[in-house]
């Protein structure tokens, strides 16, 4: 059963500057809720309650969001307004949120593996939640844990690019077990491969299951693409033994 999510949230959102100079990319809004929190609202709709979030310099407004803000609550206090805040309170008193900080940005390898120490060993799953996933059935994670319950290995969330976008991306190729199209045994992974050089397009998205091996596995692993510790390069290991 998989009962803790990882959020890596330490990053400095480059990828977003300039709305991320003094913003955490985490924050950013979509209508009137911030990034994470559809993403804890996704691990909430798997089942999963405790919500372990890997922090940095200048990500104090996380922490802030998943808090009562009593002061904020006494000004809209029989207002109209206050039920604007009714998903995040629900969110408050479902979850149990615990955080540790990631003091060099040394990949996402690295921010997972920093998060070990609320993790444990048991496995769990990971979100990025600057990757904005919707569905119309179950949520992802959801699909993604019925494929874990099934295979007990990491499971990783994929999507079609286009191949010359393959550069952005981790990068996947498998072979079909389900008889379908939807669910693959991994045979390789590369980090951001030059579409030349890409095994296909399907690209990795933010949603990982992982069991808890990837820990020492990723301590063992050197910095590879951009001299970081990429978690591609992890899993890669346990795809070698058919795991992933």
């Amino acid at each position: 059963m998989i009962k803790k999510c990882l959020f890596p949230a330490a990053g400095y959102g480059t990828r977003f500057l300039p709305a991320t100079k003094a913003t955490p990319k985490e924050m950013l809004p979509v209508l009137t809720k911030p990034l994470i929190q559809y993403g804890v609202e996704e691990a909430l709709e798997a089942g999963i309650t405790t919500m372990a979030i890997v922090t940095g310099r200048g990500k104090r407004a996380i922490e802030d969001h998943f808090d009562i803000s009593y002061e904020l609550e006494h000004q809209i206090k029989g207002t109209a307004k206050e039920p604007l805040l009714a998903e995040i309170r629900s969110l408050i008193s479902q979850c149990t949120f615990s955080y540790t900080r990631q003091v060099e940005m040394k990949g996402l390898g690295h921010a997972i593996l920093t998060g070990e120490t609320l993790i444990g060993n048991e496995p769990f799953a990971v979100v990025l939640a600057d990757d904005l996933c919707t569905s119309h059935s179950d949520g992802i994670l959801s699909q993604m844990i019925e494929v874990y319950d099934k295979y007990q290995c990491s499971v990783v969330a994929i999507e079609e690019v286009p191949k010359e976008e393959t550069d952005k991306y981790g990068v996947i190729a498998g072979n079909p077990v389900d008889g379908t199209d939807h669910t693959y045994r991994v045979t390789d992974m590369v980090e951001k491969p030059d579409p030349k050089e890409a095994p296909t397009n399907m690209a990795i998205i933010g949603r990982y299951i992982l069991t808890p091996d990837i820990f020492n596995i990723i301590r063992n692993t050197k910095p590879g693409k951009g001299g970081e510790i990429q978690i591609t390069d992890a899993l890669l290991e346990q795809a070698k033994a058919g795991r992933v």
